[in-house]
């Protein structure tokens, strides 16, 4: 019997000591960091424009033009200078018709049918071209 007592007296001691660092008083009493401590707030300010004017009705913020071309930007760098190249393809080229976009559908409007070509091509095995065969349709 005194082993029983012995091992339940040593079990209680060990759940005793683990309960006891949940409080705030006991045996792990430590210094714990305050967590609203760790960014100081700063103290609000009262804005120096009371001028402002209510948005209008139906416009766009004034906010949304500045965000969107500076987003713009940061992608694709803003505005630069054509290069040489870029400038003779654009004259060769010539202007575009002001119709282009409504004509571009119309069955009078020349244009190439690839689909079943291209995808003949695209799916064709890759290899060194050795066993290549062409054919002449009649």
């Amino acid at each position: 019997m005194p082993m029983k007592k012995t091992g339940a007296l040593i079990l209680v001691a060990a759940g005793a000591a683990l309960v006891s660092g949940c409080g705030s008083t006991g045996l792990f009493n430590h210094a714990r960091p305050d967590e609203f401590a760790v960014q100081r707030q700063t103290p609000l300010v009262v804005p120096p424009d009371f001028a402002l004017s209510p948005p209008k009705e139906g416009q766009p913020r004034p906010s949304d033009d500045s965000l969107q071309q500076q987003t713009l930007d940061a992608l694709f760098g803003g505005p630069q200078a054509r290069s040489d190249i870029e400038k003779s393809a654009l004259s060769l080229a010539g202007p575009a018709e002001p119709s282009i976009r409504s004509t571009v559908g119309d069955p009078g409007t020349y244009t190439v049918a690839k689909g079943q070509v291209t995808r003949a091509i695209l799916a064709a095995p890759e290899g060194d071209g050795q066993s290549a065969q062409t054919a002449i349709g009649g």
